[in-house]
């Protein structure tokens, strides 16, 4: 026969599975629920679908606790879904440790006021699973709390998410509208006679420009000959400018020489300005003595007249004896006729 199985080591084996198993909670969960902690809310202004109670609450990768709770309220005439959220204080110190050196409840309001600000982000794409994730990110504020003294964990909306808020602001129903109207408009654009003439016109100034185009083309060896004759001028006209140019400066030097020596021979006490004022004044005295020999008064002058008159008196002498011999030729011969 088997023999039966002791009551008492079975009893034993059993207590001791207990034990065991106690044991094991303790260490897996015991620094959990044993752990001091500290309770935050975040508002929300979205959909939190996804998030739900125990969901994990992690900053860069390292989880700081988890959801406690999910509500709903209405303020200022909007609604918000505030989750409250259960964090180890002990890792929250070790985020400041400057605040916790003073006083481990300050450590969360200062992390708020360095920029602690939380996020919605998923766990997983095939479930749809949310949690928290909280980080610094810039625009930090002093930390505030709410009615039953939680700190308020600012929130902000993720790229995604941001988006989505731009889209749902966008009128959709005005857009088309818009579009709508813009389409009819350039319909009858498009119809209308002031868009063919435009085209007809269009058209035309095509036709004149291939035209333009054509003659250019059969003109163009022409106009290049043309163009480089001219070049040619204008270098060779070029060249005779410089030239012209080299010469004037020349010039130019030739004159400020001259004038250099000018005014170095018109200096005050020159030798040339000397003898210039000298003539001057000799030609002044010969001046005077002409005027004075050919004034009425002097006697050259008046020798000059007398002469003048037996000049005259002469004159009429023989003038008289010219006519007197044209008159009695034989006159030379026989003498003058009484």
């Amino acid at each position: 026969m088997t023999p039966r199985p002791n009551a008492v080591r079975i009893g034993l084996f059993a207590v001791g599975g207990l034990l065991l198993l106690g044991a094991a909670l303790v260490v897996v969960l015991g620094s959990r629920f044993l752990a001091p902690t500290d309770q935050a809310v975040m508002h929300f202004g979205g959909s939190v679908y996804g998030l739900q109670e125990g969901s994990p609450v992690v900053f860069r990768g390292v989880r700081l606790g988890s959801i406690k709770s999910i509500g709903l309220v209405q303020e200022a005439g909007r609604l918000t879904v505030p989750v409250v959220a259960e964090l180890n204080r002990a890792r929250i110190v070790g985020l400041d440790g400057a605040a916790a050196t003073q006083d481990p409840e300050l450590s969360l309001p200062a992390l708020v006021a360095r920029g602690l600000s939380a996020q919605l982000a998923t766990q997983s794409l095939l479930t749809g699973q949310l949690y928290v994730d909280l980080d610094l990110r810039p625009g930090g504020k002093p930390a505030q709390r709410n009615a039953v003294g939680l700190v308020i964990i600012p929130t902000t909306l993720t790229r995604f998410q941001s988006l989505q808020d731009q889209l749902d602001k966008v009128d959709l129903a005005r857009m088309s509208e818009d579009l709508s109207a813009t389409l009819t408009a350039a319909r009858g654009l498009i119809g209308g006679p002031e868009l063919k003439q435009t085209l007809a016109e269009l058209a035309q100034a095509s036709a004149s420009l291939a035209r333009l185009t054509a003659t250019l083309d059969k003109r163009a060896p022409v106009l290049a000959n043309a163009a480089q004759g001219t070049l040619l001028q204008a270098g060779r006209a070029s060249v005779r400018v410089g030239q012209a140019a080299d010469r004037v400066t020349v010039s130019a030097d030739r004159i400020g020489s001259a004038a250099g020596r000018a005014e170095e021979l018109l200096t005050p006490g020159s030798p040339v300005l000397a003898g210039v004022q000298q003539a001057a004044e000799e030609l002044g005295r010969t001046a005077s003595a002409l005027r004075a020999a050919t004034s009425e008064e002097s006697p050259n002058v008046q020798g000059v007249q007398r002469a003048m008159a037996d000049v005259s008196r002469a004159a009429r002498a023989v003038r008289e004896l010219a006519d007197t011999l044209e008159q009695q030729p034989q006159s030379l011969i026989r003498g003058k006729n009484p």
